[in-house]
């Protein structure tokens, strides 16, 4: 073992780590999809989430991560504690995962096919398979898909860089005798908790211990404990990401540190305490990656059962570690932590944004009523609502462009760029809900009332506007494109029934029958109408616009009110019927 064996050592340790996070990140974007569905279905019962949990920590190959996924998703008041208690204990075993693919490693045989289950000798035609992915393909998709072959085979190439690097150690007596130290149960426990708080990564630490056993001097006994005490070392992870967070989610951290103490000391207990009655045998025994992967699945399955049915407890457990105090629990609007997942990031960030759309939605239809019947609590409302938006477009906003640096798929990309297209839409339909109020104001102050013509015209263009936001709203709220498309022949309708109406206001002008300052009134009234429609207008095309990843709004809208668009011209002549005057 000389200076060039540990620079191998390093050198293949790196190699993993970063093979690995390559791996993880190409599952995440492209499981994305699924994550979200799956994580819809998550319910408060304990047996659902562990299923969850497993699910998805294979999916993204990092209980970390999953972790800390959760810990934002608390912190933002998405999911309550009791729902993650499940989940935290289903990422354990998921994490197993690597282990069992990293335990082939181990295979020895003369039969072709056999040998080819062996990772070193198909990780180089993953490389090359992914490699050529990455270089040919065209959709971000297949490109993930090179990129998750081309993370394992450089994981495995580390992995063996490893096993090379340590296999001098075998024959060292110096190796020997610090090995004698880990037959310390206790010792073993912190070796592993310590340095897999370090490199954050159980499934690493994990593979990190195979290539070790590789050399034949690490046995049952002084593997077990560490594997114990690595489960315990992953929640450093978790507990860094609490910083900063509300009480509920410092108890993710909380739980996911109280299952992995109690599950390693209750294991320890009864394990050496068995052991001290029973001799077993296997203790003595060198291990290979095969055992340690048995053993790794083995405690976490053991763990997670003799826990399972106290997930109540271990939520009183964080309770009384992390008390309540009197002042009141905030949440965030959305979390960073989720950045770690873009997939959720993404999810999420869009039911952010369906809020925020039905706060509008809910802001001008405060405003129509309001012009009707003039109430003091309804305009408190609409500016409460108006004030909540204009937070909504800030943080939100803030938080899209710092989540459209990350890697995301081509679906996540699209959602991003609608989100960020359509918040200021948002944004100004409430300032305009705010103007309507203005106007409320105006009449209800100087007495000001229409004319019974000027009521039925202004009735059937409130009409239409209430339409066109119904429209709009439910378009965005379930991403229906053919609802969308209806929005732009209701905007063009609108246009024509508010130049009727002033044409119609200017006659009676004209006649005597109604005054200037009624036509200011009038004015505002139609005005803040139109721009309304037009806001609605931009976002439905941002909605169809997306799918095509192009946003030159003004060349779609000129296709297809120029060209001879046979549903356009349905839905035209549709709404012109309905609202005719």
């Amino acid at each position: 073992m000389d200076i060039f064996s540990i620079v191998t050592l390093i050198g293949g340790l790196a190699f993993f780590l970063y093979g690995m996070n390559e791996m993880s990140n190409g599952l995440k974007k492209l499981s994305g999809g699924k994550l979200e569905q799956t994580l819809r279905k998550m319910t408060a019962t304990p047996i659902k989430g562990l299923i969850l949990g497993a699910g998805i920590t294979i999916a993204i190959q990092s209980s970390s991560a999953m972790t800390v996924m959760l810990v934002g998703l608390v912190n933002s008041g998405i999911l309550h504690l009791s729902q993650t208690v499940g989940v935290i204990m289903g990422s354990n075993i998921g994490t197993t995962l690597t282990a069992w693919i990293l335990s082939l490693s181990g295979i020895e045989s003369d039969n072709i096919f056999i040998k080819f289950l062996k990772p070193s000798n198909f990780a180089p035609i993953f490389a090359f398979i992914g490699i050529l992915m990455i270089m040919a393909a065209k959709r971000n998709k297949n490109k993930d898909i090179g990129n998750i072959m081309v993370g394992f085979a450089v994981l495995m190439f580390g992995m063996n860089l490893m096993s090379g690097a340590v296999e001098p150690l075998a024959d060292m007596p110096q190796f020997q005798s610090i090995l004698t130290a880990f037959k310390n149960p206790v010792v073993g426990v912190l070796v592993g908790a310590v340095f897999t708080g370090i490199i954050q990564s159980s499934a690493a630490s994990v593979g990190i211990l195979q290539a070790l056993s590789l050399t034949g001097g690490i046995t049952f006994g002084m593997a077990i404990p560490i594997i114990m005490g690595q489960n315990i070392g992953t929640c450093v992870t978790a507990v860094i990401s609490s910083i900063g967070v509300n009480k509920n989610a410092k108890r993710v951290s909380v739980i996911h540190m109280s299952f992995n103490l109690i599950g390693t000391a209750v294991c320890m207990i009864l394990f050496y305490g068995l052991g001290a009655v029973i001799d077993f045998g296997f203790m003595d025994t060198a291990v290979n990656p095969f055992g340690i992967a048995v053993s790794h699945s083995i405690f976490n399955v053991f763990t997670t059962i003799i826990l399972l049915p106290f997930c109540k407890q271990l939520v009183k457990i964080a309770e009384k570690l992390i008390p309540n105090k009197e002042e009141k629990e905030t949440f965030a609007l959305i979390d960073e932590r989720l950045f770690n997942t873009p997939a959720i990031a993404v999810y999420e960030s869009n039911n952010v944004t369906v809020r925020m759309c039905k706060m509008a939605h809910e802001s001008i239809e405060l405003g129509l009523g309001i012009i009707q019947k003039f109430n003091t609590q309804t305009a408190n409302k609409i500016l409460e609502l108006e004030d909540e938006i204009d937070m909504y477009e800030d943080k939100l906003g803030t938080y899209m462009v710092k989540l459209s640096s990350k890697e995301l798929s081509d679906a996540d990309s699209r959602q991003v760029s609608k989100i960020l297209h359509t918040i200021g839409e948002f944004e100004r339909l409430s300032d305009h809900a705010v103007n309507l109020l203005g106007v409320a104001e105006e009449m209800h102050d100087k007495n000001i009332r229409f004319s019974e013509a000027a009521n039925r015209e202004i009735a059937v263009a409130t009409a239409a506007i209430t339409e066109i936001l119904n429209i709009t709203a439910q378009a965005f709220e379930n991403n229906d494109l053919a609802l969308a498309s209806k929005v732009e022949p209701l905007e063009q309708v609108i246009d024509d029934i508010i130049a009727e109406i002033k044409m119609r206001h200017i006659t009676r002008l004209q006649s005597g029958s109604c005054t200037i300052e009624l036509g200011f009134v009038l004015n505002d009234l139609l005005s803040n109408y139109e721009r309304v429609s037009d806001h609605c207008s931009n976002i439905a095309v941002a909605m169809i616009e997306v799918q095509h990843d192009s946003f030159k709004t003004h060349e779609y809208l000129h296709e297809v009110k120029s060209s001879n668009d046979k549903a356009f011209n349905e839905d035209f002549a549709f709404f012109s019927k309905k609202y005719a005057m």
